[in-house]
């Protein structure tokens, strides 16, 4: 037999709240982290590490094809 529902002090049934703003914020911290990522690549790859890294990678895949 099922259970009647269980009433609160003032005579309702208990609400559940609302978790819409859960989702909201979550996307809010991933582009905030995205941003972040996005702005210390752009800050690496623009100084010297980048172009340091482009040609030591650019070497490499010659080397691997046997032009360099």
């Amino acid at each position: 037999m099922p259970r009647p529902h269980v009433l609160t002090t003032r005579g309702r049934r208990p609400r559940h709240r609302a978790q819409d703003g859960i989702t909201t914020a979550e996307y809010a911290v991933g582009t905030a982290a995205g941003a972040g990522l996005a702005g210390l690549l752009y800050t690496m790859l623009t100084g010297g590490f980048g172009d340091q890294l482009l040609t030591t990678l650019f070497d490499h895949v010659l080397g691997l094809l046997g032009v360099g």
